[in-house]
């Protein structure tokens, strides 16, 4: 695994997004390197419960748009049209299955969130079965403005369709405390007490017996399974290609090449570009 970091530590499976230098952004192999370590703790016998983190200053950045977005070549975000969607579909569906992982581990999942959950590290961090943030944390998905869907479907069935609208209409960020509010995450803490926290609740989960543990999730996840989780994410997928193929996805890559993807990002965050008219808001 290049990407993500493993460590037995006793009853406890560390999982650890591992680019520190790219705000853990993710790329080509971290989706797989993910499901791997995921995989090794529901081998492991003796691991009840796991612990999803990021090395460095953020738990994840999202998916690395200086490698996907920066420049005119063909990758798994962008094709020269006319695009393939199947080609584009099949991409993007197996990172989806392998952030899923997270999802249908047996083992539960803490997800301990600093500095940002965002764009598709919004993505991995809701497959969790529990995410712990610190108070000054951000998530959010920004690509729902312009050049991308959320492949993994996971906002309604956290938070409901009206404050899932009010995220994905707007493509706003919030912090740890106003994503607790909403139920968003299920705690948000003080950044000094986000591992003692996380520790706290982990050593309570690995005094239960682990096929306990794995009936509960089972359970549970099958109430969201057989409300439809499966299709959302077919239809998520498809139209995250349409969205990076769509004439305004197309002006944004070709902004990104004029201007670099930071300023891109910048003017579709805050809302200063009009991508249909292909010019800067009066």
């Amino acid at each position: 695994m290049k990407t993500v970091l493993y460590e037995k530590d006793g009853l406890i499976g560390r999982v650890t997004l591992n680019r520190p230098e790219k705000l853990n952004a993710i790329n080509d192999d971290m989706p797989r390197d993910l499901e791997e370590a995921i995989t090794l703790a529901n081998d492991d016998p003796d691991i009840s419960v796991i612990i999803l983190s990021g090395n460095g200053k953020a738990f994840c950045s999202g998916y690395d748009l200086s490698e996907y977005a920066q420049g005119n070549e063909s990758n798994k975000f962008t094709q020269k049209m006319p695009w393939d969607p199947i080609k584009d579909y099949q991409t993007m569906w197996n990172d989806t299955q392998h952030f899923m992982s997270i999802w249908k581990s047996l083992k539960p999942v803490i997800c301990k969130v600093h500095g940002f959950a965002i764009a598709g590290g919004s993505d991995i961090a809701l497959c969790s079965d529990m995410i712990i943030m610190a108070d000054n944390a951000e998530i959010g998905y920004m690509p729902s403005r312009v050049w991308g869907t959320p492949t993994t479907a996971m906002w309604v069935h956290r938070i409901g369709p009206e404050k899932a609208k009010k995220m994905l209409f707007t493509g706003d960020k919030i912090n740890g405390k106003e994503a607790e509010k909403i139920g968003l995450v299920l705690e948000s803490v003080s950044p000094e007490n986000l591992d003692e926290r996380v520790e706290t609740l982990a050593n309570r989960i690995k005094t239960v017996p682990i096929n306990q543990l794995a009936m509960q999730k089972m359970v549970i996840n099958q109430y969201m399974e057989t409300s439809g989780i499966t299709q959302m994410q077919r239809l998520s997928t498809i139209f995250d290609g349409i969205s990076r193929h769509s004439p305004e996805g197309i002006q944004f890559q070709k902004r990104v090449e004029e201007k670099g993807w930071k300023e891109a990002v910048r003017e579709r965050d805050q809302g200063l570009y009009d991508w249909s008219k292909k010019k800067k808001f009066d």
